[in-house]
């Protein structure tokens, strides 16, 4: 796994299984020319961000294409996975939706908007706290969830084929950490709380 995080990683050919030792990336083109024009400078994080930063955009598309089939969309995936997540009776308040999905609450209210008017969700008073407004998943929300889920992880587990079950938890527990490091530092991620 450490060679997947420096760039050595050799390709692998997911349908044979086989890997093609020698074959670069674009980001491996970018680095040379950075040592080529400017050795003295270290330029070995832009391999991992640059990687990171294409991956992104192939799991966006890949997320999109997958929530399209159900009539869904990234963030309103998100909004109806944590109401299952959180078990019987699926709800949850607008604040915690909004820690779990780490957005504004403007871009939470329209998640939910969007969500209620094609009937996913209902929001309504907290039966334990009238004064508390709750987030409901309704019968409709949940069928249309578990229905993305299974192509949702198929898709996922598409995009992580070329790495080996081992890789995969190494690689989820740098993430991890580096997520967590982030999140100690300025200018990294805000605290969800």
């Amino acid at each position: 796994m450490s060679d997947l995080l420096d760039g050595s990683m050799p390709t692998r050919d997911v349908d044979a299984g086989t890997e093609d030792a020698g074959t670069g990336d674009a980001m491996d083109v970018i680095l040379a020319q950075w040592a080529q024009e400017r050795p003295d400078l270290d330029c070995s994080p832009m391999g991992v961000i640059g990687r990171i930063s294409q991956l992104q955009r192939e799991v966006f598309l890949a997320q999109r294409a997958t929530f399209a089939r159900h009539g869904l969309d990234a963030p309103s995936f998100d909004v109806l996975a944590a109401l299952r997540r959180a078990g019987e009776p699926y709800q949850l308040t607008p604040t915690a939706l909004m820690r779990t999905a780490l957005v504004t609450s403007g871009a939470i209210t329209q998640r939910l908007d969007r969500l209620e008017e094609k009937g996913l969700i209902t929001r309504g008073r907290s039966e334990a706290d009238g004064r508390a407004v709750v987030v409901t998943l309704t019968d409709a929300g949940r069928t249309a969830l578990d229905a993305a889920l299974p192509d949702h992880l198929e898709t996922e587990h598409g995009m992580l084929a070329a790495l080996s079950p081992e890789e995969r938890t190494q690689l989820a527990g740098l993430l991890r950490r580096w997520l967590i490091t982030l999140g100690r530092v300025p200018g990294g991620m805000p605290d969800p709380s």
